[in-house]
């Protein structure tokens, strides 16, 4: 096996180990449109990364961070409705974004690759950061986890038995944005939230308990990469849509595995 295709493959399994258990909350907690805020917030930090000559991983990362603290601080105020601030801000991110790469002189940037992904471009050192931030975020789910499931179940409830909901819901949404941060290079920007939502809603179909669930998304998610890559390899086609059709396929048939139970 060639090395790119290997990092390639090693740089999707590594997000889709994330992408399972998380996109069970996105699932859960009808968050979707809020990873579709972030992932677009992610173009505008390549834009100003590429604007301002500063390492695109830094402002990548940065950049869905500080539009996750700021959501979190909108909404907490009570300005508008989550879904009216979602809707302005994931827009506005995203128009932002191809304006500044549109007005940029003199510069070449890939647009395909940034809404679509460049899975097959994966490096070492990609691996390194993919890695290292899955490393962290399944030890933050870990000590999260029976919160997170609380609140999901009823937040009031876990706020009167002690739990800290608005700083539970704010590490899950930082938590959200660096997934998103890592996963831009695989599936891109407009593919992110897929990625998190399928292979989360298929383990639905299939699983009796929030922790069989999160574990079935895993394995589902890092199926759909190695599905992706394979079709992508002998179809030329590009691999991250590869991945999300092969996401959508499994849902498919575990639409069949719910119905005969």
């Amino acid at each position: 096996m060639t090395d790119f295709l290997l990092y390639a493959l090693l740089g999707g399994l590594g997000v889709a180990l994330v992408a399972g258990p998380l996109g069970c909350f996105v699932v859960w907690r009808r968050m979707a449109y809020f990873g579709d805020t972030l992932a677009h917030s992610a173009l505008l930090g390549v834009a100003l990364g590429v604007l301002l000559d500063i390492n695109l991983s830094i402002t990548v990362t940065a950049v869905p961070l500080l539009m996750a603290l700021g959501l979190v601080f909108l909404e907490q105020r009570g300005f508008l409705s989550l879904d009216t601030l979602l809707g302005i801000l994931s827009h506005s991110a995203l128009a932002a974004g191809l304006l500044v790469i549109a007005l940029l002189p003199d510069v070449r940037v890939d647009l395909m690759s940034l809404l679509f992904g460049d899975l097959l471009s994966v490096t070492m050192a990609d691996l390194w950061v993919i890695y290292g931030v899955a490393a962290v975020v399944l030890f933050m789910l870990g000590i999260l986890w029976t919160k997170l499931i609380n609140i999901t179940v009823d937040h009031e409830l876990a706020a009167v038995e002690g739990t800290n909901v608005a700083l539970v819901r704010t590490a899950l949404m930082l938590i959200t944005a660096l997934v998103i941060a890592i996963a831009m290079k695989i599936v891109g920007v407009l593919l992110i939230t897929a990625l998190l939502i399928i292979p989360a809603a298929t383990a639905r179909n299939i699983s009796q308990t929030p922790e069989k669930m999160a574990v079935a998304a895993s394995i589902i998610a890092m199926c759909t990469v190695v599905m992706g890559l394979a079709m992508s390899w002998y179809t030329d086609a590009p691999a991250g849509p590869a991945i999300v059709m092969s996401a959508a396929l499994l849902f498919t048939l575990s639409l069949g595995a719910r119905r005969r139970d």
